[in-house]
């Protein structure tokens, strides 16, 4: 009777914290977008325009341009507007340090020690013989072909980033073209996220009965997918990425350097292929087209993934209606309030990241201390789900309420890192510092989400400021002294037009009207004011009435 309630009990609970994950697809002819949704909250967020190439990912044919030994790297024309960069240490195709970069991290059979390398004392994977530089120019010589796979898309005046360790993953399967084709053996392994030791015991045996499938050049890595699925299922996913594999042997036999021999999927198929996990409860698409294509690909992993897609045919946007498009609204905003009353402002610059935590209205029900350490809690977990949504990466500083007690601190700092595991981008945290900032990096791919769907305000480029218009009438006033004391001394007459944005303007007509008069009386000139709306605030020219002859001018144009 106690072990029947007790399974009853279980159950209730399992299914009172259930948490409902949705994943919703909104396709357009010139964007696409797609949100993962836990309990109706935002969590995970990418777009892509179809009129965009897919370079992240993708594999080309490429031609060396140059070496430069100073920078460790090597300049590749791949196709593109700006030269691949490519670093010495990313020559080797037999790198296994491209496993960190997704889940694909690698053990072997035997006790951990990998197929290709060890991990040395310090607890960092070997990236196979670092080549020197006189070997690399022998290889490698100005003029050389090579393939290479982008793994860092061109960022502001930065080309892409390339790397001689190929991938091409599947939904269960990583297949590595030329892992071991430099002497060393491929590698073959279970990523590191399946801890179950007999789940990992039966992948590693379905991995030896596929061997005689895998070409001898290629390595082949499960991915965390890979848990529970058959025998079956890896063949087919595996016969997937050889079809894969082919066409780019023959597209690099057949197309003159430079050039793509593979390309990304979309991002939907891309969606499907990594996002589609058991925890999801629904893929909800606006599009019949796609619809239909999602459920093609769904049906490939099972009958019961292929239910799980639904059309949407509602009257309202298919992102109002789940609620997304007012989340999004976060990722552009400044400031972003945490539940508690708390906040954080969020400035994303060239160098850093920076976030500065607030309290704002929050106070706690019990001590300081304890309502500084609620606020940070909930300010670090949300800092994470910030930079997953709006993909912003590079150095990231926190600014903390300053805590005094070092188990707060700590607790804190495993707040960050435990909240920084879901995201697939690699992350790195460091400890609270003594001044109370907590910095850590994050793994960047391409261009941010800001970077993206904006550009530099036309007004301040980018600055996110203008001048005031008392530091306005300043300059106006000194730009005036100095032409009517000009024309005075060549005995000119001094007839002055003004052209200035109307808020200026009623700056000079009020608080600074006395000013304006003296210089008048002082060089006994005439001056004369006109308002242009359509003008740039921080905007001014200075004119001969008479003639109209442009003496002086400041700032941008209005439109004419």
């Amino acid at each position: 009777m106690f072990a029947k309630n007790f399974f009853k009990f279980k159950w209730i609970t399992r299914e009172s914290t259930h948490l409902a994950r949705e994943i919703i697809v909104n396709a357009e002819k010139l964007e696409t977008r797609v949100a993962v949704l836990e309990n109706g909250r935002l969590e995970e967020f990418q777009v892509e325009h179809p009129t965009d190439e897919r370079l992240v990912g993708s594999i080309f044919r490429g031609r060396i341009q140059n070496l430069q030994d100073d920078l460790q790297a090597a300049f590749v024309n791949i196709g593109m507007r700006k030269n691949a960069f490519l670093h010495y240490w990313d020559m080797n195709p037999n790198d296994d340090s491209l496993l960190d970069d997704d889940d694909e991290d690698e053990e072997s059979d035997e006790g951990g020690q990998k197929n290709n390398g060890q991990k040395n004392g310090g607890g960092k994977k070997s990236r196979g013989k670092r080549l020197t530089n006189e070997e690399i120019a022998q290889r490698f010589p100005a003029g050389a072909v090579v393939t290479v796979q982008v793994s860092k898309g061109p960022i502001g005046t930065k080309g892409p980033r390339i790397t001689a360790a190929l991938s091409i993953p599947g939904r269960y399967l990583v297949l590595m073209p030329g892992n071991g084709s430099q002497g060393g053996s491929p590698l073959r392994g279970v990523s590191r996220k399946i801890g179950d030791a007999e789940e990992r015991k039966r992948l590693k045996k379905i991995l030896d009965r596929l061997q005689k499938l895998i070409p001898k050049d290629c390595g082949l890595v499960v991915r965390t997918a890979g848990q529970g699925a058959t025998h079956s299922a890896f063949v087919k996913d595996l016969r997937v990425l050889l079809g894969a594999y082919e066409d780019m042997k023959a597209a690099s036999r057949d197309l003159p350097a430079p050039c793509c021999v593979y390309e990304e999927p979309d991002l939907v198929m891309r969606i499907v292929r990594d996002w589609m996990t058991e925890d999801v409860d629904r893929i909800v698409v606006d599009d019949p087209v796609v619809y239909e294509r999602v459920r093609k690909e769904c049906a490939r992993i099972s009958r019961h993934a292929r239910n799980l897609v639904q059309l949407y045919d509602g009257r309202y946007p298919i992102f109002d209606h789940y609620g997304v498009e007012t989340q999004l609204e976060e990722a552009f905003r400044r400031k972003v309030p945490l539940k508690s009353g708390g906040y954080l402002v969020i400035d994303e610059t060239e160098a850093l990241i920076a976030v500065d935590v607030n309290t704002g209205r929050h106070k706690g029900k019990g001590s300081q201390e304890d309502a500084i350490l609620e606020v940070n809690l909930e300010a670090v977990e949300e800092v994470a789900r910030q930079l997953r949504i709006r993909n912003i990466g590079g150095l990231v500083v926190l600014d903390l309420i300053d805590m005094k007690s070092r188990k707060h601190q700590q607790q804190v700092y495993r707040a960050l890192k435990n909240a920084c595991r879901r995201d697939k981008a690699r992350t790195n945290v460091t400890p609270i510092s003594e001044l109370g900032l907590l910095e850590m990096t994050r793994q960047r791919f391409e261009q941010s989400l800001l970077s993206q769907m904006h550009q530099a305000c036309p007004y301040c480029h980018g600055h996110g400021t203008i001048k005031s218009p008392l530091q306005l009438s300043v300059d106006i006033q000194r730009r005036l002294r100095s032409l009517t004391a000009l024309l005075t001394q060549e005995k000119k007459e001094t007839d002055l037009q003004i052209c200035i944005h109307p808020s200026v303007l009623d700056r000079l007509r009020t608080a600074d009207e006395a000013i304006i008069r003296d210089i008048l009386s002082h060089y006994g000139a005439k001056i004369s004011f006109k308002s242009e709306p359509l003008r740039q605030a921080e905007s001014f020219s200075i004119a001969d009435a008479s003639t109209g002859q442009v003496l002086f001018v400041s700032g941008e144009q209005p439109p004419a």
